[in-house]
């Protein structure tokens, strides 16, 4: 199981802190303490519980799974909850939970239940960048919505990452579709595009989701300075760039998907015409020869001029009907 990791960021830099250290850290002024909390466990519920006495809804929100994001505005402190996207097999969108206690002087963040089938490390990538961006110098928080807002831009930049995959994607399924080379397996193709479609409803169904939830906060949100709401408004202004960019992207996508469908029931209309052509072609080949075939063809003896005479009718029959379907437009 993963560590709980403790940092203090101050404007001399970050640093790693033990958990003794927590209850001391909590109470000071000059910086502010962030406390990641990779997976959950007794430890880190009584941490929560008593050392921060959240209320016990958000707790419980925390170590449970969340299928939508949501919200909770409390007098000195806001529970957040949102989600990042990670694509599984046969196109699968796997929730990577995170969940933010955002106070004045403190940043808790953890992370949610995962699907067995995930590794930590993908739950963990966007802490870990913003970890060593710090370190390396290029991010200085000077607040836990700065840092918040950190965190919360990459998971978007991994949203908007993964929209402009799969825009590449189904550039190339369109460019199969309009050069006609889709045709040998279409189940599988359609499963592509509807692949494709799927993923795309995720990720715009997060953004979406994300950005309403940040348009709460703001609306909500008393006790944090001015700046803050500033970091919120321009979060909520990149989940609503990314929701924008996947809707325009689905509409492009089920352009494509449509056109490929439209064709193919165009083949396959076609196709049963032509069917029917052949079954009205035949049908009164097969009434005569089956009604008086029996009786001009015999084993003791054959009726020529009788049989002349129906494979006359049968001709002259056949070429009319051929006739009126070419009137048609049949074939």
């Amino acid at each position: 199981m993963a560590e709980m990791t403790l940092r203090w960021i101050e404007t001399d830099g970050v640093r790693l802190c033990e958990l003794t250290e927590l209850a001391a850290l909590k109470a000071r002024t000059d910086g502010f303490l962030w406390l990641d909390i990779p997976e959950w466990s007794e430890e880190a519920e009584q941490i929560l519980a008593d050392t921060f006495k959240f209320h016990p809804m958000a707790v419980h929100d925390s170590r449970e799974r969340n299928h939508v994001p949501r919200v909770h505005v409390y007098a000195d402190h806001l529970f957040i909850v949102v989600h990042a996207p990670e694509i599984g097999t046969a196109g699968h969108v796997h929730y990577l939970e995170l969940d933010q206690f955002v106070g004045k002087n403190y940043l808790v963040t953890v992370h949610g239940p995962l699907n067995p089938v995930v590794p930590l490390e993908a739950a963990l990538q966007e802490t870990s960048q913003v970890v060593a961006r710090m370190e390396a110098g290029r991010l200085h928080p000077t607040s836990p919505f700065g840092l918040s807002y950190a965190i919360v831009s990459t998971i978007i930049r991994r949203q908007s990452a993964l929209v402009a995959e799969l825009a590449r994607q189904v550039g190339l399924l369109e460019q199969q579709v309009m050069l006609a080379a889709s045709n040998e397996e279409p189940h599988e193709f359609l499963t592509q595009l509807f692949t494709a479609r799927h993923e795309l409803l995720t990720i715009r169904t997060m953004a979406s989701q994300g950005g309403e939830i940040y348009h709460r906060a703001i609306k909500v949100t008393t006790f944090a300075p001015e700046e803050a709401t500033k970091l919120m408004a321009d979060l909520l202004d990149q989940y609503e760039r990314v929701s924008h960019i996947s809707q325009s992207q689905l509409d492009f996508l089920m352009g494509v998907t449509e056109f490929y469908r439209a064709r193919s029931d165009t083949k396959m209309t076609i196709a049963a015409e032509r069917l029917a052509v052949i079954a009205a072609l035949t049908l009164p080949i097969t009434s005569l020869s089956s009604v008086l075939g029996m009786n001009v063809i015999v084993n003791a003896s054959t009726h020529w001029v009788a049989l002349g005479i129906l494979v006359a009718i049968m001709l002259v029959i056949s070429a009319i009907l051929l006739r009126w379907a070419k009137r048609q437009g049949w074939w």
